[in-house]
């Protein structure tokens, strides 16, 4: 089944009480049980839900993955993961990642007795030389947010593959629309649900795709365990989103790229990071692992001054400042001051993220009415 068709088929069945063809929502907290412990699958809502068990059946089709597991938000689901490991425990991730992955791992579980090292893993000799004894797990995005920068899944899969230790990929800016990490030798995958998935900026939601029996069976007893769930209302419009994530991925890629190669020749404009220009160092990686360059892209302007990027979006009048993105409508951030605020300051320029980039998430508007916007705000 090719995926436009699993997008909208794979895992999802009409109802089998009144056949109706959307999935419904099951608004309930309980199920009525024949006797005690004796039920039809389903006993309480924080343990399963009809609505999500399609929802998660739904991703892990689209992952090409065995178990699809959902959280309340992608923190959730990243929290999930680190509770898979002990203190002592060592984990090597991207040195330009989400904010938000930063300070969990940095405030929260290094708290706790993990361990943490941050490597550029655009380059794999950068992962073997930072591996040591005690190191149990590899998290990487690609592309990485918000520097867009490329790695090598595959490469990077067998330095982890030939030492026992687990592969995680973020793969929320792909979207497994144009990238399928397990197929390229990850042990996890896991998304920010929230972004292109649901798509239309209503729904908060993290996931997790694996084909390991045992470690789903750890996560899905965490997710129990621990609480974190979405709701069916939620896990509904996540649904009805995904069955028309290959068409908007589709319009994403195009107006990124018209904008893109635009922002590239704009003389105010000092830097483009998108891989789907030929001088991005990544490029030739992203035509091998991914099937498009995807509808996220971050520029630097000229300068150095911060105040020249905060007055360019609050200029703009299609593009929105906001968190987030993925969504039908383009937004734009400012990765210093808002995703990456938590990431110190010293370690953000060392990683290459400066003051005055500007992250933009483009929507599916009319491309030409996106140029105009950043020609005018820009100047």
């Amino acid at each position: 089944m090719n995926f436009a068709t699993k997008a909208i088929h794979a895992g999802i069945e009409p109802d089998p009480t009144t056949g109706a063809i959307m999935t419904p929502i099951y608004q309930t907290s309980t199920y009525v049980q024949e006797s005690p412990g004796k039920h039809k699958g389903y006993e309480y809502a924080r343990t399963q839900n009809p609505t999500r068990t399609v929802l998660q059946n739904n991703l892990a089709a689209l992952e090409n993955g065995k178990h699809g597991i959902c959280y309340a938000s992608g923190l959730g689901a990243t929290d999930a993961i680190l509770k898979l490991f002990r203190p002592g425990d060592e984990i090597i991730a991207s040195n330009d990642l989400y904010g938000g992955t930063y300070r969990i791992m940095v405030r929260v579980y290094q708290e706790f007795g993990l361990k943490f090292s941050f490597v550029n893993l655009a380059d794999p000799a950068a992962l073997e030389a930072a591996i040591t004894p005690a190191t149990k797990m590899v998290w990487i995005e690609t592309p990485t947010n918000p520097l867009l920068r490329l790695v090598d899944i595959t490469a990077i899969a067998a330095l982890t593959r030939a030492r026992g230790i687990r592969l995680v990929v973020d793969n929320t800016f792909a979207s497994p629309y144009l990238q399928n990490p397990l197929d390229l030798g990850a042990d996890i995958v896991v998304h920010s649900v929230t972004k292109y998935l649901g798509g239309h900026s209503d729904t908060v939601m993290g996931a997790i795709i694996l084909n390991d029996d045992d470690t789903a069976q750890q996560l899905a007893f965490i997710q129990n365990a621990c609480g974190a769930v979405p709701g069916p209302q939620d896990c509904f419009l996540v649904l009805r989103g995904i069955k028309t994530l290959h068409v908007r991925m589709q319009r994403h890629c195009e107006n990124a790229q018209r904008v893109a190669e635009y922002l590239q020749q704009h003389p105010k404009v000092s830097r483009v990071h998108y891989p789907g220009l030929p001088d991005h160092p990544g490029h030739e990686l992203a035509k091998r692992q991914m099937r498009g360059f995807g509808g996220m892209l971050s520029f630097e302007l000229a300068g150095d001054r911060m105040d020249e990027a905060v007055h360019v979006m609050e200029s703009f009048g299609v593009f929105s400042l906001g968190e987030s993105l993925g969504g039908v409508e383009s937004l734009c951030t400012h990765p210093a001051s808002m995703t990456h605020a938590s990431i110190p300051k010293e370690e953000r320029e060392k990683n290459g993220l400066k003051d005055t980039l500007i992250r933009l998430s483009v929507g599916i508007e009319d491309v030409d009415d996106l140029i105009q916007d950043l020609a005018q705000a820009i100047g």
